[in-house]
């Protein structure tokens, strides 16, 4: 049966006459107003910010190629091929990569994710010389269910291993899950529930060993590790300096500061990434080939995600990583100081969730969502999960206020009724 959050309202006639695009747009406006408002840092995730030049500059250049298909980037929009091809190279660049490595745009972190589990069942499959080869997945079990996802559509099997006490990756627990149709490891950088880097280094040794392909999920923070690495914090390696890593998914759309959509899926070699593009020449109209999941796709994505990396180079993200770290720190120093509150692990970028030892997580989610935030929760353990950007850094001291008087009210309320809240995604 179809969720309900799925269903659709009843029919609704298809409109007989058009309306002014005035009238259009203040309908559009006033259906807004139902939403979080994210400018004011109120959405746990979902939209992220350099600083209001930076958003200026990638609306501007999305507009700029508004009409543009990058589905054309071969044939009409030279353009585009070469402003992705840019943007890939300078990733590249940016996660170490060894000469001939290569890769691709993509539409977001789901996608990437899809194109180098694809990627990698297409090379396992030629090497055993077994076309319909049915491999497993090796990961954390705090893995993003993209790769479920993945997996569901090619028919393959996840074998998600419990994280250590450090909520980090078990590696030992991983390699005893390694079998003889293992055909890839995942680590991320960070975890999406957790916020914190796997220890890559220590799985790029086993993918060595065992001539299993290794792919980091680095959709969350690969465009702000790299950055807050060079401002001496202690990120753990993550990339392509680390021989054992095959495939790195990263979104430009979240810590890259660029207009969604945009992500990058890269690979150690240009023979890997052979494996990824998609070729037809089965109908009437020749030749069809395409390195995405999708075929249509904005244009201006493309151009915008390489506006922003002209716009900031390295300086200009290790300012934004410095400002928004440092805010970090004040948040997860604010946390730890509330009576009754924990910070979950050690995160090491931008994720934070905290929990509370004497009450319910959720009761205080519920009633800091009664005060305009929008609760992002765990269930393991019991816990409020945000991924912070300067949105949040700019209107911390409001809610570390609110939540203030939220646990307190919470302690005054004793044992809670059942909150009603779920966590999801």
């Amino acid at each position: 049966m179809l969720p309900r959050e799925f269903l659709v309202p009843p029919a609704k006639p298809f409109p007989t006459q058009g309306r002014s695009a005035e009238d259009v747009m203040a309908e559009l406006r006033q259906r807004k107003h139902g939403d979080t408002a994210w400018q004011g840092g109120r959405s746990p995730a979902f939209v992220f910010k350099a600083d209001n030049a930076v958003d200026t500059l990638g609306r501007d250049a999305f507009v700029e190629y508004f009409a543009e298909n990058a589905l054309g980037a071969l044939s009409a929009f030279p353009s585009v091929r070469g402003l992705e091809q840019e943007v890939v190279a300078m990733a590249l660049s940016l996660f170490h990569a060894p000469e001939g490595a290569a890769g691709f745009m993509s539409t977001g972190g789901s996608e990437s994710i899809l194109l180098a589990v694809q990627a990698c069942r297409k090379r396992g499959r030629a090497r055993r010389g077994d076309p319909a080869h049915r491999g497993n997945i090796v990961a954390p079990e705090t893995l993003h269910p993209a790769f479920d996802k993945a997996a569901s559509l090619m028919d393959l099997t996840i074998r998600r291993v419990p994280v250590g006490a450090d909520f980090r990756a078990d590696v030992a627990a991983m390699e005893a899950a390694i079998d003889a149709d293992t055909i890839l490891l995942v680590g991320s950088a960070p975890s999406f529930p957790y916020g914190m880097i796997d220890p890559i280094s220590d799985l790029s040794r086993i993918a060595v060993q065992r001539d299993i392909w290794l792919h980091v999920d680095a959709c969350v923070g690969g465009y702000l590790a790299p950055f807050a690495r060079a401002l001496g914090r202690p990120v753990p390696e993550f990339d392509f300096a680390l021989p054992g890593v095959h495939s790195i998914s990263a979104d430009l759309h979240k810590y890259g500061f660029a207009p969604k959509p945009a992500s990058t899926v890269l690979y150690r070699s240009a023979e890997l990434a052979a494996c990824q593009p998609f070729e037809s020449n089965e109908w009437p109209a020749g030749r069809f080939m395409t390195t995405t999941a999708v075929g249509t796709r904005p244009a201006g994505g493309v151009a915008a995600a390489w506006a922003t990396i002209q716009h900031l180079g390295h300086e200009g993200y290790c300012r934004v990583a410095q400002q928004l770290l440092a805010g970090i720190d004040q948040y997860v120093a604010a946390l730890r100081s509330m009576d009754g509150l924990y910070v979950v692990g050690e995160p090491d970028l931008a994720i934070v969730a905290y929990g509370a030892h004497e009450v319910d997580a959720y009761a205080i989610a519920k009633q800091m969502a009664a005060k305009g935030w929008l609760p992002s929760l765990l269930k393991r353990p019991r816990a409020v999960h945000r991924m912070m950007s300067m949105l949040h850094v700019e209107t911390q001291g409001e809610y570390l206020g609110d939540l203030e008087k939220v646990i307190q009210s919470v302690k005054a309320a004793g044992k809670p009724e059942d909150s009603g809240l779920e966590a999801r995604y």
